[in-house]
């Protein structure tokens, strides 16, 4: 089954998709071995692994969609993608869906902030017009290849004009044919809930640690009628935090001994990124090659060639 595919029956099914947020193959990895059914990697954590910076609008389409592809090499999960704001107008929108479809996505979200975009928990945001987003969602629909390429629509205008607004816009993206609407930080428990209430479609709720949302259990998003819910941070956090105990201890003393409990062995990390069946594809064509050199017939065709 294509990933688009699995990914469109996940948001359709009755029990709530958890996306786990990825900055990198080998956080997808990871989320794979935890026994994650998809992954979803945003502009925030990919601006700070690739960049080091915040999300603000500085990583391009291109960029994106080469981050997804890599992504998508390294994993079967279907991964859920960030396609900003377009990147432009109505022509540029359907070159990001055709791009990031190329680069193996099962789907990927377009919202309706003024570019450049910032954070959706950020201060200082500003959304286009309704009806240009509405021509930027049928364009990205229009160009998707694969019907099943799952076609979210995302507002910013809660923060803009307010929760009615926000909730008039997702409620026209549905009515455009947007196959998941996510309205961007609600404020409290109520807000959520008149989102799914009030919204006829399917919709994504977004957990960032520090946000402007209450941070909800899966189960309890569920409940209110949320179809996918994402915690799109949290591991490019706890890795920040990680790394930054790490070095403050090889700085501090010279040595890892005072972190080393927490730092995966050798052999356990080569396990975690594939070596093992490296080693033993290589294996199986080293194998086959010798035996096809050593077959007579093979030998016999050489020494008939003529000089």
């Amino acid at each position: 089954m294509r990933r688009t595919t699995r990914f469109r029956l996940l948001v359709e099914a009755p029990e709530i998709l958890l996306l786990p947020g990825a900055h990198d193959a080998l956080s997808v990895r990871l989320a794979e071995q935890a026994g994650f059914a998809a992954v979803t990697c945003g502009g925030y954590s990919a601006a700070a692994s690739l960049l080091g910076a915040p999300d603000v609008g500085q990583l391009g389409m291109s960029e994106m969609a080469e981050m997804y592809a890599r992504l998508a090499d390294c994993t079967d999960l279907p991964i859920f993608a960030d396609g900003d704001t377009g990147h432009g107008n109505t022509t540029n929108v359907a070159r990001t869906v055709r791009a990031f479809e190329r680069a193996g996505v099962a789907g990927l979200f377009i919202e309706d902030q003024v570019a450049p975009k910032r954070c959706g928990h950020m201060a200082g945001k500003r959304v286009v017009p309704a009806a240009e987003m509405v021509a930027k969602l049928k364009a990205a629909l229009d160009a998707r290849i694969d019907a099943d390429l799952v076609i979210m629509a995302r507002t910013d205008a809660r923060a803009v004009h307010g929760l009615d607004e926000a909730i008039e816009r997702a409620q026209l993206y549905c009515e455009a044919g947007a196959d998941l609407l996510f309205v961007e930080a609600p404020v409290s428990v109520e807000e959520l809930r008149r989102v799914c209430s009030e919204i006829p479609g399917p919709c994504l709720a977004n957990n960032i640690e520090g946000g402007r949302t209450p941070l909800l259990p899966a189960a309890a998003l569920e409940e209110m009628g949320f179809a996918a819910v994402t915690f799109p941070v949290a591991a490019t956090y706890a890795v920040a935090e990680a790394l930054r105990g790490l070095y403050s201890a090889l700085a501090r003393d010279g040595t890892t001994a005072a972190v080393e409990d927490r730092l995966m062995t050798f052999d356990e990390f080569n396990v975690l990124i594939g070596l093992p069946a490296v080693r033993e594809a290589e294996t199986a064509y080293e194998e086959f090659a010798r035996d096809l050199v050593d077959l007579p017939a093979f030998d016999e065709e050489l020494e008939d060639e003529p000089d």
